[in-house]
């Protein structure tokens, strides 16, 4: 098969469709013929060598797919040839074949296409295990969304519009019509405004935070919590050391502060957080109440410059390449 290869770590110049050997379904997985495949900033972070896959997996880059099962493991019988599925995978994505657990493959709704079921699993995962799962967020809470035009950040506003909370969001103004269309109650540009300040003002404070900037936003992240506030973190982009900073309030306040990923938990989790998620979430997919953002598609031989658009921050939603 082809796949999308590296020639060394670096830049996204290392990129190429090159052959690779077509991967073989365990007994309790399935080849899917992938249609159509999402970027996220892991793909990046492997591309340049500071994200490897977990031991024993593909090194090629992608971490969610949807396509078309083409064969089945011989333990398999919630799948069957020909079923148009989507889900996370630990790695191999950017191919034409490419292979998933059973029990993580989740079937297209028909309301969509294959570029669209591609950018939901690693994005609605993400959001769901962090606002219900860790941050345990409550009908009436008001969430903060850190990066709030990313695939992460739109999804998380639906899914806290379902859950009955109000959504504060931070992005720059070019992508504040489209998180308001989404449902986000007050959106913040972080390029003119200081969150906490405007949190203060109009809330006093907030009780739930997804954060992505790390260190760079840890104090006034913080201090924007009510008593029992919950924060979790979900990436480093504004650095991981912080040098100085009064901690009083997570003690006084009684704050929580969690740090996730998905990429590396075990098997067992990922699979009860998809079908949580799939119970969750199937109806309101098939009515469009929650639906994949979906900034722009590349084609495959087009990685190059997708992953520069990435890399310049232009998108709103996710960013999907075709696979032929």
């Amino acid at each position: 098969m082809k796949a999308v290869l590296l020639n060394k770590f670096g830049g996204r110049d290392q990129l190429y469709i090159g052959e690779l050997a077509t991967p073989s379904p365990s007994k309790d997985q399935v080849l899917v013929k992938v249609k159509a495949a999402a970027l996220n900033r892991a793909d990046i972070l492997q591309r340049e060598g500071k994200y490897p896959p977990p031991k024993g997996e593909s090194d090629v880059l992608g971490l969610e797919i949807a396509g078309e099962v083409i064969e089945v493991g011989e333990n398999v019988q919630n799948v069957s040839v020909g079923n148009r599925i989507f889900g996370i995978i630990p790695g191999g994505g950017y191919a034409q074949y490419a292979v998933i657990h059973k029990s993580m493959a989740m079937p297209v709704p028909e309301n969509l296409s294959f570029e669209e079921a591609a950018g939901i699993p690693e994005a609605f995962l993400t959001a769901y295990q962090a606002l219900v799962w860790l941050a345990n967020t409550k009908p009436d809470d008001k969430v903060l969304i850190h990066a709030g035009g990313s695939g992460v950040g739109t999804a998380a506003i639906q899914l806290i519009k379902q859950l009955g909370a109000s959504c504060i969001i931070t992005a720059s103004a070019s992508k504040h019509s489209t998180c308001y269309k989404l449902g986000a109650t007050l959106c913040i540009n972080y390029k003119l405004e200081n969150f906490l300040e405007v949190i203060k003002s109009k809330y006093g404070g907030i009780d739930v935070i997804i954060d992505f900037l790390g260190a760079s936003y840890f104090e006034n992240n913080i201090n924007s919590l009510n008593k029992d506030g919950r924060m979790v973190m979900l990436a480093l982009l504004g650095g991981g050391k912080i040098e100085s900073i009064n901690i009083a309030s997570i003690v006084f306040n009684r704050l929580k502060i969690m740090g996730s990923t998905l990429r590396s938990r075990d098997l067992n989790y990922q699979i009860k957080l998809t079908k949580e998620f799939w119970s969750f979430s199937e109806s309101h997919l098939k009515t469009g109440a929650i639906k994949p953002v979906i900034d722009k598609v590349f084609h495959w031989k087009e990685v190059q410059k997708a992953h520069k658009y990435m890399e310049e921050n232009k998108n709103i939603g996710k960013i999907v390449l075709t696979i032929s």
